[in-house]
């Protein structure tokens, strides 16, 4: 019996997944598995039975990954499982940018009251609501992860020039794209090309911030700038001062911060992304595949601190070994297998950054084998399945 413990609600879709042999409850004290959504973990005390995390969503800053990479607990996220639900909440935002229509609304409100004469004042108010259309307009897109590629083929779809910028690129989302969207090498030619600009990129020190009072000045003028990724990707008072000097037409943000909350020229949405039942339970669903296939079978698939290692079972028994990521450690790590008196019917082994993964299957039971694994320099944890 595996124990699961939940640090926020998760969708029963999960616990369906997981399936029989699993305790999923929030109430756990060493469980070998977590599965949380906001919740933040960085003063959480990690109980020695803890084997993995799964943050059912992309975002993973509120775990502590350098902790969990040093204890040797694989922290997975889900990828692309609230992808479309973010996507339809940007092309709301790309159209509520042009459209005015939450000003408008917002002055219609205003109008009850007054009878027969509402249909005469909204033929002669509506004026200062004026918005241009989206189609032949040119939309930048940073960053063509799983929600960037849904954003640039569906506004291809609707008739806007799309242009795309990322430097890291996949093949496989290569292949994704519509073949109408353009790709360029540099920020600044999305900035200099675009109508509209919206970013899809993770928070990391090299682009918090990355969105100021420099990269303001080289857009167009009047562009309209969406944000669903993070908070601090942007500069929020030099966003501030772009729509104060007509620079920026409109920002359109999923966060919602004190300082730009009111401000004339924003849409604040209260982070209603993946707010979707559809996305809560794929994301589920997928967090509950990772957590499964990792404590039965030791497959990363999606971790933010591992490799992707996978293989099917072929022995009597399997180690799997996390470890620092240093030259010949699986040299080292199969010598012991051998000094053991057992043998390997197959090994699989990456690396990411500074730390690795290795699966062996070995030809016998395999504690001895682990046991002498674990006096290895480097290795941080070592488990039989």
């Amino acid at each position: 019996m595996f124990n699961v413990k939940t640090l926020n609600k998760i969708s029963p879709v999960a616990v369906n997944a997981l399936g029989a042999g699993y305790n999923v409850a929030d109430d756990i004290e060493a469980p070998e598995a977590v599965l949380v959504r906001s919740a933040s973990m960085h003063e959480m005390e990690m109980p020695e039975s803890l084997l993995c995390i799964a943050r059912a969503g992309a975002g993973v800053n509120n775990i502590p990954l350098d902790k969990c990479s040093e204890q040797g607990i694989v922290v997975f996220n889900t990828p692309g499982a609230n992808a479309n639900a973010v996507k339809e909440l940007v092309l709301t935002g790309l159209l509520l940018s042009s459209r005015k229509v939450v000003d408008g609304i917002a002055w219609a409100k205003t109008l009850k009251g007054n009878g027969d004469q509402v249909g005469k004042m909204v033929e002669k108010g509506k004026s200062q609501f004026v918005g241009p259309e989206i189609k032949g307009k040119t939309l930048g897109v940073i960053g063509l992860g799983a929600i960037g590629i849904l954003v640039a083929n569906a506004a291809s779809a609707l008739g806007m020039k799309v242009v795309g910028y990322d430097p890291f690129l996949s093949v496989n989302n290569a292949l994704r794209v519509c073949p109408s969207v353009s790709y360029v090498k540099t920020l600044d030619e999305i900035y200099a090309a675009s109508d509209y600009i919206t970013i899809h990129v993770p928070l990391t020190p090299d682009t918090k911030g990355f969105i100021n009072e420099g990269s303001i000045a080289k857009m167009k003028d009047g562009v309209r700038i969406m944000n669903f990724s993070r908070a601090d990707l942007i500069v929020s008072a030099d966003v501030l001062k772009g729509i104060a000097d007509k620079k920026i037409a409109c920002y359109v943000t999923d966060f919602a911060t004190d300082d730009i909350l009111g401000e004339d020229g924003v849409i604040a949405i209260p982070h209603l992304g993946a707010s979707t039942p559809e996305s809560e339970d794929n994301c589920a669903q997928m967090a509950a595949d990772e957590i499964k296939d990792f404590l039965e079978n030791g497959n990363i698939t999606n971790s933010v601190t591992l490799p992707n290692v996978a293989m099917a079972k072929s022995g009597a028994a399997r180690v799997c070994v996390i470890s620092k990521n240093t030259p010949d450690m699986v040299a080292a790590v199969s010598a012991k297998v051998a000094e053991s008196g057992n043998s390997i019917a197959a090994i699989s082994s990456a690396s990411k950054k500074d730390y690795a993964y290795t699966i062996i299957d070995t030809a016998a039971p395999a504690d001895a084998a682990a046991e002498a694994i674990k006096s290895v320099d480097g290795v941080i944890r070592v488990r039989v399945i």
